[in-house]
C-alpha cells in the first residue's frame, strides 16, 4: 500500500509542533516560538522562474468571529499576555503607546511586500491598530530578511523569530544576552525586530509575517487549547483569525496602558470585550483546562528528531493517555490520535486509519475544529484513493475545500485539489481530472514554492492511483 508523504517541502519550525503532524508533515521538526533566555523567545517555524502556471494569491481575508464566551476569551487574553512559551510569568502588560511604523530591510522575496501590505491593512480594518509601513529611517518594527542559515546561526530551533529593543540581525547577534533582549525585563514597548528566512516559500514566508508580527504588536505566548488562533503550537491556522483580531483590538483598548499588571488588565478586560464582542457575553463561559507539561513533553519526543520508533510510539500512547485522563474532548484529544495514526502508518495501516476516524470524531463536536480535519482528510483520502475508493476520498475532500481557501492555507488546498484530480483520475473522469489538477498547480507554487517541490508533490500523489501501481 502506498500512503501519501508529508505534503510540504520545508518546515516552518524546527522544534517539534502539532502543526507537523496536522498538517501532513508527518515525523518532522518544526522551529518554534523559541528570548533571553533564548528559550523564551517567540517564534514560528524564493519562487524561481517557472514553466508552471503563475503563483495563486488569496484575495480579501473572511475571518469569523469566535465562538466562545467573553469570560473564556479574557482568561485566553491574560494567558497569552502574562505569560511566555518556556511558562516563565511577565509582571507587566506591554504594547505600542503610539502609531506604529514598520520596515523591511535585507533581502527580502518577491512575496514579502504584497502578504505584508495585506497584513498591515488587515491590522488596521480588523483589529484598529495605527500600523504603516515606510521605506526609511528608523521603524518601531523591522523585519529583516535574512538566509535560512543566518538565523539557524544564531537561534538553531527558530525559522523566524521576533526580538525586543533591536532593529537589524547585527544587532540582536551583538546583544542577544543583555536585558535589552528579554521580554521578562519589558517596561514598555518602542522597539522590535522580527527576522524571516528570504528563502523560504512564499506561504512560510507568509506565515512568518503574520505570527510574528502579531507577537511584536501584542501577545507573546502560544496556547495548545486554542482552536481558532495562530496563538497556538500546532500551526493548523496559519494567518490570523477573527479571535486572533479581538486579542489585538482589545491589546490596543484605550482602557489599557504599558505598565499595568495582571489584576489591573483582568479588571477592565470585561467591559473591553463586552463593547468589542457583544455576542461574547451571551455565549456561556466553560471550564478552562489548562496543558500539563508532561502532554507536551510527550509530544514533542514523539516528533522530535533522532527518537528510534518505539520511543516514538510510547510518546504518542503517553500522549493519548494523558489526554484521556484530562477529560479533553478537543482538539489536543484528535491530535493525540492522529499522531498514533502517523506512527503506525507504514507498520499497521488498518490501525493506523482507526486512529484517524477517532480523531475526525473529535473534530466533528466542534466547528472551530473543521481545518484540523481538513488536515486529518490529507491522510483518510489518500488510503481510500490507494485502496481503491475514488468516491469515498471525493466525498471526504469535498467539504473541505471551501474552508481551507478561506483559511488561506494554499499547500493543504492544493494537496486537497491533488488528491482529488487523482480521484477522479481512478474514475475515468481524465478531463475533469485534468482541470483540477492544473488549478491546483497556482496554489502549489505558493504553497511548495519551486518547480520541483510542486513536481515531487505532483508525482507522490499520483503514485496514489493503483491504477498506476498496477502498469509500474
Amino acid at each position: 500500500m502506498t500512503y501519501l508523504p508529508p505534503f510540504r517541502s520545508a518546515a516552518r519550525r524546527l522544534r517539534p509542533t502539532l502543526g507537523a503532524a496536522f498538517l501532513g508533515l508527518g515525523l518532522i521538526t518544526l522551529s518554534a516560538c523559541s528570548v533571553v533566555p533564548l528559550d523564551d523567545l517567540p517564534t514560528r517555524a524564493r519562487v524561481a522562474d517557472s514553466t508552471l502556471p503563475p503563483m495563486k494569491a488569496f484575495a480579501a481575508a473572511h475571518p469569523e468571529a469566535p465562538r466562545r464566551s467573553n469570560p473564556n476569551i479574557a482568561a485566553d487574553f491574560l494567558a497569552l499576555h502574562f505569560e511566555l512559551e518556556s511558562g516563565r510569568k511577565l509582571d507587566s502588560f506591554t504594547r505600542f503607546e503610539t502609531p506604529v511604523t514598520v520596515r523591511v530591510t535585507g533581502t527580502p522575496p518577491a512575496s514579502l511586500s504584497p502578504d505584508l501590505r495585506r497584513l498591515l491593512s488587515r491590522l488596521r480594518r480588523e483589529a484598529g491598530i495605527d500600523i504603516h509601513q515606510v521605506n526609511r529611517g528608523a521603524a518601531n518594527i523591522t523585519i529583516e530578511a535574512v538566509s535560512r542559515e543566518e538565523i539557524r546561526s544564531a537561534l538553531p530551533q527558530a525559522a523566524c523569530f521576533v526580538v525586543p529593543n533591536v532593529s537589524s540581525f547585527d544587532e540582536f547577534r551583538r546583544d542577544r544576552r543583555k536585558p535589552k533582549t528579554s521580554w521578562s525585563a519589558l517596561r514598555d514597548r518602542t522597539r522590535m525586530g522580527i527576522f524571516v528566512p528570504s528563502d523560504s516559500t512564499p506561504q512560510e514566508l507568509r506565515d512568518c509575517l503574520h505570527e510574528e508580527l502579531a507577537q511584536a504588536l501584542g501577545p507573546l505566548n502560544d496556547l495548545y487549547r486554542l482552536p481558532d488562533s495562530v496563538f497556538n503550537d500546532d500551526n493548523v491556522h496559519t494567518v490570523l483569525t477573527g479571535f486572533d483580531m479581538l486579542i489585538l483590538r482589545a491589546t490596543y483598548a484605550p482602557e489599557l496602558h504599558s505598565g499595568m499588571t495582571e489584576g489591573q488588565v483582568a479588571a477592565r478586560l470585561p467591559a473591553i470585550l463586552s463593547r468589542l464582542n457583544p455576542a461574547g457575553d451571551r455565549i456561556a463561559p466553560t471550564p478552562v483546562s489548562l496543558t500539563p507539561r508532561g502532554w507536551i513533553d510527550a509530544v514533542q519526543t514523539a516528533l522530535g528528531p533522532n527518537v528510534p520508533l518505539p520511543a516514538r510510539r510510547g510518546a504518542a500512547a503517553t500522549a493519548t493517555q494523558i489526554a484521556r485522563q484530562q477529560g479533553w474532548s478537543d482538539q489536543r484529544l484528535a491530535f493525540s490520535y492522529y499522531l498514533q495514526g502517523r506512527i503506525l502508518q507504514l507498520t499497521d495501516p488498518a490501525a493506523a486509519q482507526a486512529q484517524f476516524r477517532a480523531a475526525e470524531a473529535v473534530l466533528d463536536r466542534n466547528p472551530d475544529t473543521q481545518l484540523h480535519k481538513a488536515q486529518v482528510v490529507t491522510q483518510t483520502a489518500a488510503y481510500a484513493i490507494a485502496r481503491g475508493a475514488p468516491q469515498q476520498a471525493l466525498a471526504e475532500i469535498e467539504p473541505m475545500l471551501p474552508l481551507v481557501q478561506q483559511s488561506e492555507n494554499a499547500a493543504l488546498l492544493a494537496t486537497l485539489m491533488m488528491l482529488k484530480a487523482e480521484a477522479l483520475e481512478t474514475m475515468g473522469e481524465t478531463k475533469q481530472a485534468e482541470a483540477i489538477r492544473l488549478d491546483s498547480l497556482g496554489w502549489a507554487r505558493y504553497g511548495f514554492g519551486s518547480d520541483w517541490a510542486v513536481r515531487t508533490k505532483i508525482s507522490e500523489i499520483a503514485a496514489l492511483n493503483p491504477n498506476s501501481r498496477r502498469q509500474g
